[in-house]
């Protein structure tokens, strides 16, 4: 199997592993959420604050200044 043909299959499984990702994602209630630094893209390697969910990992949105405050304090 050829390098083209490798990478091929590895973006397909990428491709179908995201869409399941996504779906979960979208079934989750998001009942719990943190303060968290995450990766603002894939080949980031800056940090974001952000809020995610503790069941799914989804990044929901931006904390409230006062809950930075007290991420950075932990």
């Amino acid at each position: 199997m050829g390098i083209f043909q490798k990478i091929n299959n590895l973006l397909a499984k990428k491709q179908k592993i995201e869409k399941e990702i996504a779906i979960l994602q979208k079934s989750c209630n998001h009942s719990k959420k943190s303060v968290k630094s995450v990766r603002k893209n894939v080949d980031s390697t800056s940090p974001s604050i952000r809020y995610v969910c503790d069941a799914c990992l989804m990044v929901l949105g931006y904390p409230n200044q006062q809950d930075i405050n007290n991420f950075f304090k932990e």
